[in-house]
């Protein structure tokens, strides 16, 4: 800030203590002490928020730039996606009308009534004579009763001998 040497600090020294007073003198000091630190603290404030308000700046320039860049982006894919499907509507409408796709009511009904059919047989239960012979299960069986089933027999008897 100023470029103050030790003789002139010196100067000052004696010059504060004829005028103030030895008595007075370390008060002011202190004052001095205050004000210089309060100066400091409100530079530093001044600094970090000039530092914020460029940092800010830039952001905004940022984020402008990147909407620019989404916004031509947008413009191209959408322009593509336009130019795609009038080239399909082109080409559909060149199609000659034999290989069109025409499912008349009939077509439909045969459809449903072999759909509903390989259903039923998909789901239709399957006799116990073919389960027996199989091996298939004859019943549900819940969980309990699978453990008291599969559960290891003891040699001994159940008692507290």
């Amino acid at each position: 800030m100023i470029d103050l040497g030790l003789s002139k600090l010196a100067i000052i020294g004696v010059v504060a203590l004829v005028v103030i007073g030895p008595e007075k003198l370390p008060r002011v000091a202190r004052m001095a002490g205050t004000l210089y630190g309060r100066a400091q603290r409100y530079l530093h404030d001044v600094k970090s928020e000039v530092s914020r308000e460029i940092e800010l700046d830039e952001l905004r320039n940022l984020q402008k730039e990147v909407q620019e860049t989404a916004q031509s982006i947008k413009d191209s894919v959408e322009n593509t996606i336009a130019q795609n499907i009038d080239d399909v509507d082109a080409a559909w409408r060149d199609l000659p009308s034999s290989t069109a796709p025409s499912a008349t009511m009939s077509d439909l009904e045969r459809k449903a009534r072999d759909f509903r059919r390989k259903k039923l047989v998909r789901n239709s239960a399957v006799p116990g004579w073919y389960k027996q012979r199989h091996g298939g299960k004859a019943h549900i069986m819940s969980g309990a009763a699978r453990v008291k089933k599969f559960r290891p027999r003891s040699s001994t008897t159940s008692s507290f001998f």
